[in-house]
């Protein structure tokens, strides 16, 4: 398939929190339907517009078959592809979108204060390697 009509999970590489869920949505993803790469990467670099860039967030992204999906949008958009219950996060969507950014951004903006950051990238086990894009 194509990485323009896959479901790529972009993260920042080296936050905790980002990390950690990476890890929480290969064990929910069981159709497995999820890619993941780091903010940086080299498919990044040829998947998301190089226009767009300086306005992105930098803590998860979510590319959806040709559309790139920001802030709670992501979040909200990757819920879709989890196993029940965390697929009902969808219900979110009812939040005015003003107030699910608000909040997305201050768990953003603080990200690293509260769960810390690594050196370097996360290495993925053998057994997942085949989701990570490079």
């Amino acid at each position: 398939m194509p990485l323009e009509k896959s479901k790529i999970v972009f993260f920042d590489g080296v936050c905790h929190l980002c990390m950690g869920s990476v890890q929480f949505l290969l064990k929910r993803n069981p159709s497995e339907s999820l890619l993941f790469s780091s903010i940086g990467s080299k498919t990044y670099m040829e998947i998301v517009p190089k226009s767009s860039e300086s306005t992105l967030p930098d803590s998860i992204l979510y590319w959806k078959q040709g559309k790139l999906l920001v802030e709670s949008d992501a979040i909200l958009g990757i819920t879709k592809e989890l196993s029940f219950p965390w697929k009902l996060g969808i219900v979110f969507w009812i939040v005015p979108k003003w107030i699910r950014n608000a909040i997305y951004r201050f768990i953003a903006k603080h990200r690293y204060q509260w769960f810390g950051k690594a050196e370097s990238c996360m290495v993925p086990t053998e057994g997942v390697k085949k989701r990570f894009l490079d």
